[in-house]
C-alpha cells in the first residue's frame, strides 16, 4: 500500500481587498484585540490618517471603567472605513496587534455561521495576521481569529468567517490535509456550540473519527473505505511534524445519515492487523467532560462495593491489636485488610476496620459481633461510611440534640441515629465513624470501663 505523499506547505499570500463595505454599506469598524491602555484620543488620531473620522468609542466596565479591550471607530463614508481596513488590519497599537472587523448592526449573518470554517493543529507561530493573509486568497474575509489562552498563547485551532459560502466550502476542499508551517491542518465547517450541545446526545453528526490505524493506511485509503458509506467531503490522516502518521484521523461526510452508517459497519472491525475504533468526532471539552462522569461513576461504584465488605469498629480494648482483631472476625469470612487505628504514640485509639472478600460474610459479621462483649467492653460494629455520610448523619444529630423538646412532645423516631424506647427521651444510638471530640467515643447506653 503506497504511503501517503506530504503535500507542499500552504503558502501566505498577499491579502485582496475586502468587500464588507460595499456589501454591508458599513462606515463604522470594529476594532478588537485593543490593549488595555489604548485610549479615544490614540486611536482617533491613527484612524484620522486614512479618512474623516466622526466618531470612536473605547468599550469600557460600567463599575470598573476598564477598557474591555475593543472599540467602534465610525467615518463618514463607507470608502474611508474600506480603505482603513486595508491598511490598518493588525497594525500594531501600544505593541500589540488590532484586529479590525466591519461593524454590522444586524448580527444575524455573523451568528447564522454561514461561510464559517474551523481550523485545527495550527502551528503555535501562526497569528492572526498570518490566519489572515493565508485565507484571504480564497475570498473577502467577514472574521478571523486564532484562539488564544490566558496568556495570550495559540491553542493550535482558529476560525474563519468569509461573506460568501462558497469560499468556505473552496477552502475546505483544498485546504483540508495541507501543510501550513510544517503541519498538516484540519479544516472543516465550523458548528455552534449551541448546536454541538444540541446534537451530543444524539446520532446526528457529519463528522468521524478513526484511530488505531495502521502506519501504513494513507488518506486515500480512507476514502476509499468510507467512501462505501457516503458522498466524503474530506479525509485525512494526521500526521507528526516529520510526516509520519499518527495512527488516527478524520473523515468528514456531507450526510449525518451516511456519517452514523459508517460508525455502525467500520467500528470495531480490523484493517491491516489493526482493530479500529470509528466514532463520532467530539471536542477535548466533550471528551473530557464523558471521562469526567465515567470516573465519577466508577468511583461511586468502587466506594458502593468498598462499603458493602468494610466494616467500622469501636470500643475496642486497648489490649486488642491487629491479629487478634483478625482472630476475632475470621470465622466469619475471608478477611482482606484488618486494621486497628492507633494515635501517634502507637496507643489504641479504640477504633479499627475489617474488610471481607464479600458483601454476606460482612453482614454477618455485623449480625453476630455488634454488642458482643469483648474483653469487658461491648463492641461496635457497622458497614464502614463514607465522609459525606457521615457528615450529613451528624448534622441531623447536632441539630437534634440543641432542638428543645417540650413536655408532652412527640419524639421523632424516624430520623437516623434514634432509636425508640432508648432511655430518656432523645436517646441516641451512634453508628458510624464521628470526628474525635465531638461525641462521645462510645455509643450511648454503655458505661466506661
Amino acid at each position: 500500500m503506497a504511503t501517503m505523499q506530504a503535500q507542499p506547505p500552504l503558502v501566505p499570500q498577499a491579502a485582496t481587498p475586502i468587500g464588507g463595505a460595499s456589501q454591508f454599506g458599513s462606515a463604522s469598524l470594529y476594532v478588537g484585540d485593543l490593549d488595555h491602555f489604548v485610549t479615544e484620543t490614540q486611536l482617533f488620531e491613527i484612524f484620522s490618517r486614512v479618512g474623516v473620522v466622526l466618531s470612536v468609542r473605547v468599550c469600557k466596565d460600567l463599575i470598573t471603567k476598564r477598557s474591555l479591550g475593543y472599540a467602534y471607530v465610525n467615518y463618514n463614508s463607507p470608502q474611508d472605513a474600506t480603505r482603513a481596513f486595508e491598511l490598518l488590519n493588525y497594525t500594531p497599537i501600544n505593541g500589540k496587534p488590532v484586529r479590525i472587523m466591519f461593524s454590522d448592526r444586524d448580527p444575524s449573518i455573523r451568528k447564522s455561521g454561514t461561510g464559517n470554517i474551523f481550523i485545527q493543529n495550527l502551528d503555535r507561530s501562526i497569528d492572526n495576521k498570518a490566519l489572515y493573509d493565508t485565507f484571504s486568497a480564497f475570498g473577502p474575509i467577514f472574521f478571523c481569529k486564532v484562539a488564544i489562552d490566558r496568556n495570550g498563547q495559540s491553542k493550535g485551532h482558529g476560525f474563519v468567517q468569509f461573506e460568501q459560502e462558497s469560499s468556505a466550502q473552496n477552502v475546505i476542499e483544498k485546504v483540508n490535509g495541507m501543510l501550513l508551517c510544517d503541519k498538516q491542518v484540519y479544516v472543516g465547517p465550523f458548528i455552534r456550540s449551541q448546536e454541538r450541545e444540541k446534537d451530543s446526545g444524539s446520532s446526528r453528526f457529519n463528522n468521524v473519527f478513526v484511530k488505531n490505524l495502521s502506519e501504513i493506511t494513507t488518506d486515500k485509503d480512507l476514502r476509499k473505505i468510507f467512501g462505501v458509506h457516503g458522498i466524503i467531503s474530506s479525509a485525512v490522516i494526521m500526521t507528526d511534524a516529520d510526516g509520519k502518521s499518527k495512527c488516527f484521523g478524520f473523515v468528514n461526510f456531507d450526510r449525518p445519515e451516511d456519517a452514523a452508517k459508517a460508525v455502525e459497519a467500520l467500528n470495531g472491525t480490523t484493517f491491516n492487523d489493526q482493530e479500529w475504533y470509528v466514532g463520532r468526532a467530539q471536542r477535548k471539552l466533550e471528551r473530557e467532560a464523558e471521562l469526567k462522569a465515567k470516573f465519577e461513576q466508577d468511583r461511586k461504584a468502587r466506594l458502593e462495593r468498598c462499603q458493602a465488605v468494610n466494616l467500622y469498629l469501636k470500643n475496642l480494648d486497648d489490649a486488642i491489636d491487629d491479629e487478634k482483631l483478625r482472630d476475632l472476625f475470621s470465622e466469619f469470612g475471608t478477611i482482606t485488610s484488618c486494621k486497628v487505628m492507633k494515635d501517634p504514640q502507637g496507643q489504641s485509639k479504640g477504633s479499627g476496620f475489617v474488610a471481607f472478600s464479600s458483601s454476606d460474610e460482612a453482614t454477618r459479621a455485623v449480625s453476630e459481633m455488634n454488642g458482643k462483649m469483648i474483653a469487658s467492653k461491648p463492641l461496635y460494629v457497622a458497614p464502614a461510611q463514607t465522609k459525606e455520610e457521615r457528615r450529613a448523619r451528624l448534622q441531623v444529630q447536632f441539630a437534634q440534640l440543641h432542638s428543645p423538646v417540650g413536655v408532652g412532645a412527640a419524639v421523632p423516631t424516624s430520623l437516623p441515629g434514634f432509636h425508640a424506647g432508648a432511655p430518656g427521651i432523645g436517646q441516641q444510638v451512634i453508628y458510624g465513624q464521628p470526628p474525635h471530640g465531638l461525641i462521645p467515643s462510645q455509643p450511648a447506653g454503655y458505661g466506661h470501663h
